[in-house]
C-alpha cells in the first residue's frame, strides 16, 4: 500500500484540494440548471477525472492488450495488490454510473448504464493502446470498469427510480388517441 501512495498520492491530494472548486462550479451552474443538476455533472467529473489521470499516466512506452476474458483477472489473484487493482477498476466509472441516470432520465435503466459505463471503459483502453504510453490494455479491465459503472448505479436507484417512471408516463401516448384533436364537425360548428 505504502508504493500506491508514492505512485498515486499527488492524485489523490490534488482531488482532494479540487473539492471547493468544484462546489464553487456547482454554486455557479445551479444558477443555470438547477443543484441537482450541477452538482450531477460536476460530480461525474470530480468522480471520474482522478482515476481517468492515473489511467492515463505514462509508465514508459509500448502497449500490450489482451482480448480474452478473465485472463488478467485469474493473474491479478496472485498479486499483492489484487485488491487495489480490483477496487480501483471498480470505481474509474463508479461516479458517471451513480450520477448519470440522476442527471439525465434517458439513462435510468440498468442496461443503458451497462452500455454508458462499457462505452467510456472502452474508450480508455482504446486510448491507453493507441497512445503507447506503457499501459496494458485489457478486456478484463472493461469488464471491472463497466461492472463498478452498473453496480453504482443500482446503489444510486432510489434517487432515479420514481423519476424514470414518471418521465415514462408523462411521454406515454393518452388512452384516448383523439384526445385534443377537433374534428371537422367541431370546426364547421363552431365549437
Amino acid at each position: 500500500m505504502n508504493g500506491t501512495w508514492e505512485a498515486w498520492g499527488r492524485v489523490v491530494v490534488a482531488a482532494i484540494a479540487a473539492i471547493p472548486v468544484a462546489g464553487l462550479v456547482a454554486w455557479r451552474l445551479a444558477g443555470r440548471v438547477g443543484w441537482r443538476a450541477a452538482l450531477c455533472d460536476v460530480g461525474m467529473v470530480t468522480g471520474t477525472a482522478p482515476w481517468l489521470w492515473m489511467i492515463l499516466t505514462p509508465t514508459g512506452t509500448g502497449r500490450s492488450v489482451n482480448l480474452v476474458p478473465l485472463r488478467d483477472l485469474a493473474e491479478q489473484l496472485a498479486d499483492d495488490r489484487a485488491i487495489e487493482q480490483f477496487g480501483g477498476n471498480l470505481l474509474v466509472f463508479a461516479a458517471l454510473g451513480f450520477l448519470l441516470p440522476v442527471r439525465r432520465p434517458w439513462f435510468a435503466h440498468s442496461y443503458r448504464i451497462l452500455l454508458a459505463g462499457a462505452a467510456a471503459s472502452i474508450a480508455v483502453e482504446t486510448a491507453q493502446f493507441a497512445l503507447a504510453i506503457g499501459r496494458h490494455s485489457s478486456i478484463d479491465d472493461v469488464l471491472l470498469n463497466t461492472a463498478g459503472a452498473c453496480l453504482a448505479g443500482q446503489l444510486s436507484r432510489p434517487l432515479w427510480a420514481s423519476r424514470a417512471v414518471t418521465d415514462r408516463s408523462e411521454s406515454a401516448l393518452p388512452e384516448d388517441p383523439t384526445q385534443g384533436i377537433a374534428s371537422d364537425r367541431d370546426a364547421v360548428s363552431g365549437r
